[in-house]
């Protein structure tokens, strides 16, 4: 598989208090994937798992404490020049009223752009530039123009950050939690967004969710981390068939639309015993699955024909 990123054993240590007592949180641990061109890659998992540090790391807004990440087999630690970098990656955050000042006209933010990448000479030709990348998302100049945040909808104003992102022409979009701020009756209208930009413009995406719905729906692959590892990799076919617990527990958690609806087998989650003092896989301690060796030994990788990965003892 050709490669447009490559990560490689990312690891990501906070140290937190002060010189006496201190504190070292692991928020990403050995982490590894690979995004090849046109491919949308989602990683998935609950709160605090290490989505969005990945993502920040990627991004260039943290630096990893060990391991690397390549961009077309070039590591990014040693890129002298970050504004070509900026320009092939851009980013899609969470709440698109934090990404725009609330005082400032959203048109400023498309003209900037344009100006300091030097995309366009005269401002008839910016706003020809930015007409055609509104239109892609679904949007009219005459939308934004004069107009402040506070006076789009949140639909309106997440489809415009993604087309100011699209400015530069990105190869990789790194979206994070790009719809958990709008409403769900805008939700699959910004996903099968990105399934047009990818398919159109053969843009690859990050899409960073705790959303199973839209993660198999929009997905070439899916990571599922836990605690700063990925425990499951591959197809969206892993949310079909899961074979690691901590999957099958993902998906058990998700609300059935059914409220008549039981379930044939519900799963027993552990209360917590002690995971952080575990030596072993993370999960152990409310695994309702353990074994004894899963307390004592971190699991080993198991990759399957079909290029799944799993990381638990039950199959390593």
């Amino acid at each position: 598989m050709q490669k447009l990123l490559e990560v490689r054993n990312l690891t990501k240590i906070f140290t937190l208090g002060s010189f006496v007592a201190r504190a070292k949180i692991v928020a990403v641990e050995k982490v590894s994937f690979s995004i090849a061109p046109g491919e949308i890659f989602t990683i998935a998992g609950e709160s605090g798992c290490g989505k969005t540090t990945t993502a920040r790391i990627i991004l260039g807004f943290e630096y990893p404490t060990w391991g690397e990440v390549l961009y077309r087999g070039q590591n990014l630690q040693y890129l002298g020049n970050r504004r070509t970098w900026f320009k092939e990656v851009q980013a899609v955050f969470q709440n698109p009223f934090e990404t725009f000042n609330p005082l400032k006209k959203v048109e400023n933010y498309f003209f900037a752009t344009v100006y300091n990448y030097g995309l366009a000479k005269t401002r008839a030709q910016a706003q020809e530039l930015i007409e055609d990348k509104l239109k892609a998302v679904g949007l009219a100049f005459a939308e934004i123009e004069g107009k402040y945040p506070g006076e789009l909808s949140g639909g309106q104003l997440q489809r415009a950050s993604i087309a100011r992102s699209l400015l530069t022409n990105p190869s990789l979009l790194v979206a994070d939690e790009p719809v958990s701020m709008v409403d769900a009756s805008l939700r699959m209208s910004i996903v099968n967004l990105f399934r047009k930009l990818r398919d159109a413009l053969g843009v690859s995406i990050i899409y960073i969710t705790h959303d199973l719905a839209t993660a198999y729906y929009i997905s070439d692959r899916i990571a599922i981390m836990l605690r700063g590892n990925i425990v499951e990799m591959g197809t969206p076919e892993i949310l079909v068939q899961p074979r690691h617990p901590y999957t099958r527990i993902l998906l058990h958690s998700v609300p059935k639309p059914d409220p008549e609806a039981k379930d044939d087998a519900p799963v027993q989650i552990l209360e917590e015993q002690e995971e952080y003092l575990l030596e072993g896989c993370k999960f152990a301690g409310r695994c309702p699955e353990a074994l004894a060796i899963c307390k004592h030994r971190p699991p080993q990788e198991k990759v399957y024909s079909d290029g799944t990965m799993v990381r638990c003892h039950r199959y390593s």
